[in-house]
């Protein structure tokens, strides 16, 4: 259950990212509507290990890009 709810919001992540130069943390998490950071960085992993998003620190916050 927890690796479909995983492909789920990586989903919701990979839409809210297409056709933009990246979001931080706090845009993806409030324009993918999810409620908890553990959901964002459930989304997150499995986008990294599908090297599918490239991540960095801006400003000390975390910043996210489709490759």
């Amino acid at each position: 259950m927890l690796k479909e709810k995983a492909g789920v919001i990586a989903g919701q992540i990979w839409e809210v990212l297409n056709e933009t130069e990246g979001k931080t943390q706090k845009q993806l998490k409030k324009e993918a509507k999810l409620k908890a950071d553990k959901d964002l960085f459930l989304g997150l992993g499995w986008l990294l290990r599908e090297d599918k998003i490239e991540t960095s620190e801006v400003d000390g916050e975390l910043f996210v890009k489709l490759k």
